[in-house]
């Protein structure tokens, strides 16, 4: 190692012993991949860490008085994981994970009409999805960090964290490969795929036998009934299996969006449409099924998928959504501000929640998503929202509009950093 690379090592493992310890049980460690090599920077980047030259030539630091004065990044970015993981990087740039903070502003009325707080969308929003890295007073902004997003938008350019699933400092790939990594931000009302995991029969199989899964085999040498009896989230969408090649773009394997009010194809998805053909991704995903399944569940299995999704379509959300427009059309409701009335707020949970569970729930085998939280739920939904639609249309009657909506005053003005380069 280089002799300052081994002063970085001998202050870190006093002055933070945790991420020395999952530095030096990491594969980095073991190949002798050192701070400088991710963490280096140049003179002139944006995110060069200036607290850190604070520490040089002070006496009372654990290695002594440094005499390396050399410039650090305050980020490591997917542009600095792509100087040893090029492909992943390419692969990941181009995922919807990478490219999130542009689809949530597209079409999230939260953001765009400025419903919730700065503060609430960092705590919140913003945690899973990414922030906008800025610096001020030459630190990063503490309105933008700490952030792992997967869309974070980092100072040197590049899109995303690679430690929203390889957490710092182990970067290790037994954890990505688990659910758990997943869950930290596929969960909730709204997008349970954790727990919907859970419930399905590999979810079962995983929480029986995950123990003896062998979660440190080599990249793209991961092989189902081998290394692993059930697969994990990973399992599916992004490690390789048979013939299909591992891949960090989640969005391939997708033949549905089912996190979109309209179930479209992702092609037609007008946020982010990808640049794939759904054909070709579902005989992706099919073979990925077919590693430990047999042609007709494979195939009969998409069969009741597809007709879930036709389902969800024509009989709740098109039916619910020409309702609304001619609610807005009529003027009973008010459209300059979404959920200051309770049939905005049943129309939005009835496909932002329970059709998603609904939906998602057929696409993971997770009966009781399915059903009880999902097209049972969208049953109830609908027809709360339908008779009371009806009520306002019968008297000609103006929708009641709470009269405070609290902690509103979120900037409403479109990331530049985004949209000016489209």
């Amino acid at each position: 190692m280089p002799e300052q690379a081994v002063a970085c090592i001998e202050c870190h493992r006093v002055t933070t012993p945790g991420l020395f310890a999952d530095w030096a049980a990491s594969r980095h460690a073991a190949a002798n991949i050192t701070c400088l090599d991710c963490h280096q920077a140049s003179d002139e980047d944006a995110d060069v860490s200036k607290a850190h030259f604070e520490y040089y030539n002070r006496s009372d630091m654990p290695y002594g008085k440094s005499q390396y004065k050399i410039p650090v990044a305050a980020v490591v970015t997917p542009k600095d994981c792509s100087r040893c993981h090029p492909d992943e990087v390419t692969q990941y740039s181009r995922s919807k994970h990478a490219n999130t903070i542009e689809i949530m502003w597209k079409i999230d009325p939260w953001l765009n009409k400025g419903m919730n707080s700065d503060n609430e969308r960092k705590t919140g929003c913003y945690y899973c999805h990414g922030t906008i890295l800025k610096v001020k007073d030459g630190k990063l902004d503490s309105s933008t960090w700490p952030n792992v997003g997967v869309g974070r938008v980092n100072l040197d350019g590049s899109l995303g964290s690679c430690t929203s699933c390889h957490t710092r400092h182990r970067f290790s790939v037994m954890e990505a490969r688990k659910p758990e990594a997943c869950g930290q931000c596929h969960l909730g009302p709204d997008h349970p795929q954790i727990e919907i995991y859970k419930e399905s029969k590999h979810g079962d199989i995983y929480d029986t036998f995950g123990d003896q899964y062998n979660w440190n085999a080599a990249g793209g040498t991961w092989t189902a009934g081998v290394d692993y009896r059930a697969p994990t989230c990973a399992g599916c969408h992004m490690s390789g299996s048979g013939k299909v090649m591992t891949s960090h773009d989640v969005t391939e394997r997708l033949s549905w969006e089912t996190q979109a009010p309209l179930t479209v194809r992702p092609s037609e998805f007008k946020a982010f449409p990808a640049k794939t053909d759904w054909k070709a991704e579902r005989a992706k995903m099919k073979e990925v099924c077919l590693q430990c399944h047999g042609v007709a569940w494979v195939d009969d299995f998409y069969v009741d998928f597809d007709n879930a999704v036709e389902e969800y379509n024509e009989k709740y959300f098109k039916p619910a959504k020409a309702m609304l427009d001619d609610l807005y059309a009529k003027k009973l409701l008010d459209n300059t501000t979404f959920f200051d009335e309770e049939l905005e707020v049943e129309y939005y949970e009835l496909w932002h929640h329970e059709g998603r569970r609904a939906r998602m729930g057929a696409m993971m085998m997770a009966p009781d998503y399915a059903w009880w939280h999902g097209f049972y739920e969208c049953k109830n939904r609908f027809n709360r929202f339908m008779e009371g639609a009806r009520e306002l249309i019968e008297h000609n009657k103006p929708a009641y509009r709470y009269p405070d909506f609290p902690n509103t005053g979120g900037d409403t003005t479109k990331p530049e950093v985004i949209f000016g380069k489209k």
